[in-house]
């Protein structure tokens, strides 16, 4: 367990970086210390059902449910269901697996009767046995559009699965402006640290960071980011070409920083970017998490540098 006494954590994560962060924080802090704010610009309607992909990947991989080569869905998990779509027609282009569509199901039959998605995810995440408070960005829609060279502008679960990121991006907005949910802001308030995982921070950081209430929910506390580039490379996805076409600049462990700008009170690289990094206090440690081991090992780094910024 991380020796920083801290009472309450609050990682912000979207995609598979933060959920793999999200991961180690929930084994290196004790029980009842973590709250993970989860992104949800990614939602949409898929088959009739309410979908969540940043959500369910973060309640699969802390209740260690998660298939930890492809990053995302469920270990085992098959999909005669979509193949049955597919021969019959039907939309087939996002992988839903046949265990997958219970969360799903769930998820919409319980915001048909009126519940927040706050109260449906944490209720999930309790049920599967994900070891953390998972928390929804907000709990009124706020859906991602990227605006592209070449098609368009596409949902983002249209450009990012279905044309592979392929198009270059050159603007990312959002359509809906729902307030923080409350219980994201309450958990903000009462953290002695807050971190942000490896994850893409114009489709996966910035949908939370644009609710109302959550900046300013931030302020004064003890802001860690870890950077999803290393070595002018992102881990996983399109990180790369979305800060070259985005922000005009290399990709780099420094453009992450930039963008996150006076946010940040301290910042986690890999070893060998740190000297790109000169206007803030950086770690340099080991960032690539290819086990389950690794993940515990950087949450712990993390947190012992954010204990020593406070």
């Amino acid at each position: 367990m991380a020796r920083a006494p801290f009472r309450s954590v609050v990682a912000l994560s979207g995609g598979v970086g933060g959920a793999r962060f999200a991961y180690g924080l929930s084994r290196a802090l004790e029980p009842g210390i973590l709250t993970v704010v989860v992104n949800t610009g990614d939602d949409f309607v898929h088959w009739g059902l309410s979908v969540s992909p940043d959500v369910d990947t973060v309640v699969y991989t802390l209740a260690e449910l998660s298939d930890d080569e492809r990053g995302w869905g469920l270990a085992g998990e098959t999909f005669e269901t979509l193949e049955r779509v597919r021969r019959l027609g039907g939309t087939h282009w996002f992988m839903l697996g046949d265990r997958d569509l219970a969360m799903h199901i769930a998820r919409t039959e319980a915001l048909a009767r009126g519940e927040t998605l706050s109260d449906v995810t944490l209720r999930s995440a309790e049920a599967l046995g994900a070891r953390a408070r998972i928390l929804p960005m907000a709990d009124g829609p706020c859906h991602t559009m990227i605006e592209t060279e070449s098609d368009g502008t596409l949902p983002f679960q249209e450009w990012f699965v279905k044309r592979r990121a392929a198009p270059r991006v050159r603007r990312v907005r959002f359509e809906g402006d729902p307030p923080a949910s409350a219980a994201a802001i309450a958990a903000l308030q009462a953290a002695d640290v807050v971190v942000i995982g490896p994850s893409n921070p114009f489709v996966s950081i910035d949908p939370i960071l644009g609710r109302a209430g959550m900046r300013e929910a931030l302020a004064g506390k003890i802001v860690v980011a870890v950077s999803p580039i290393v070595r002018g490379q992102a881990v996983k996805g399109p990180l790369a070409e979305m800060i070259a076409s985005l922000a005009g600049e290399a990709p780099s462990a420094a453009a992450v920083a930039r963008h996150y700008g006076e946010l940040l009170s301290g910042f986690v690289v890999e070893r060998g970017d740190e000297t790109d990094v000169a206007w803030l206090p950086v770690l340099p440690t080991s960032t690539v998490m290819k086990t389950r081991a690794d993940r515990v090992a950087l949450a712990n780094d993390v947190l012992e540098f954010a204990g020593r910024l406070r």
